[in-house]
């Protein structure tokens, strides 16, 4: 006896792309709900309000533009490009000391490596431009990890520096000097940031300007909560000092509650690793035991077009896992 499915295939393929239709269009208007909407508009404004970003002076910064390349032509065009600044202070930010064209040489010379590689072993020119994106984008991955390190130390560093700030405070000192004591007593790397602003401060630049870089140099949630703190005391008043505490206390409260998500999510995640890390295994094992019976999946074009669909298909089903058990704090 047939089945729905053979019997009806086409209403079948109607109703899988009506239902994909439906969902795209359900992720876009969420989308434009969280970043475009009217209401994400309004609160925008009031917390651009709220941090005084209406500073009419010129915008002055201590440390001059990095060098993006080493040959002049090239760092000529890499000043043109908008992409390219983006790029640099992604580098920054991760603390290498790597230049924009070092960085996307890497990228270019893997991915002709993983083309030519799948060249020489004669497979197709899709899968040969998959091999080199994916080992193009190796460097690309390494950086943004080395940045998530850099600043989620430095988030773990954050309430340590506001008790520092608060304590110098307290015991009468100017809040430029509080910044030079935790500048000079606290590690790396948030050490620097702050002696940075201090500098910046020293020579002229205005506390808004100084603080408002120190945010665009460590892109931290908190962080941009103490710079609002500090300049709604210094246009409306208030005690500083209290303000500092609780911020560090707020802070503190955060990462252990973070810490407690972790270790109950760490199940979730440990089944994310399993389950994706399984057909790999299994796979080699039946490769091991039986050879005969899964060459057909490397050999066969057929088989090869089932592994190329079986690797679409994982790859959303672990992106999926990882948004299940990544539970922002």
């Amino acid at each position: 006896m047939p089945s729905f499915f053979s019997s009806y295939p086409v209403l079948v393929i109607v109703a899988l792309v009506f239902a994909a239709v439906l969902l795209l269009l359900q992720a876009a208007h969420a989308l434009w709900k969280q970043y475009k909407s009217p209401e994400a508009k309004r609160l925008e404004r009031r917390l651009r309000a709220l941090s005084a970003a209406h500073d009419d002076s010129a915008a002055t910064k201590l440390v001059k533009d990095r060098v993006l390349s080493d040959m002049p032509g090239l760092q000529r065009t890499l000043q043109r490009m908008p992409r390219a600044h983006q790029l640099d202070r992604f580098i920054l930010q991760s603390g290498l000391e790597w230049t924009v064209s070092g960085l996307l040489l890497g990228c270019l010379l893997l991915c002709a490596a993983g083309l030519l590689a799948a060249t020489m072993l004669r497979q197709s020119l899709a899968l040969g431009l998959l091999a080199g994106a994916v080992l193009g984008a190796l460097p690309l991955l390494y950086v943004q990890r080395k940045r998530h390190q850099r600043l989620s130390l430095m988030e773990r560093q954050l309430p340590e520096a506001l008790d520092l700030l608060a304590r110098a405070l307290r015991a009468g000192h100017a809040f430029s000097a509080g910044l030079q004591m935790a500048g000079d007593e606290l590690a790396e790397p948030i050490a620097g940031e702050f002696r940075l602003v201090h500098d910046e401060i020293n020579y002229g630049t205005s506390l808004q300007q100084a603080l408002g870089n120190l945010g665009e140099r460590v892109p931290i949630t908190d962080l941009r909560y103490f710079i609002v703190a500090v300049l709604i005391q210094r246009e409306s008043g208030g005690n500083l000092t209290e303000m500092l505490g609780n911020l560090s206390h707020l802070i503190r409260e955060r990462l252990k509650l973070h810490a407690k998500v972790r270790v109950l999510s760490a199940d979730g995640r440990m089944s994310a690793w399993i389950l994706g890390l399984m057909p790999f295994g299994l796979g080699a094992l039946l490769n091991l035991l039986n050879p005969d019976f899964m060459s057909p999946l490397w050999t066969d074009p057929m088989g090869i077009t089932i592994l190329k669909w079986l690797a679409a298909m994982m790859v959303v089903g672990l992106l999926l896992l990882r948004r299940i058990a990544r539970i922002r704090v």
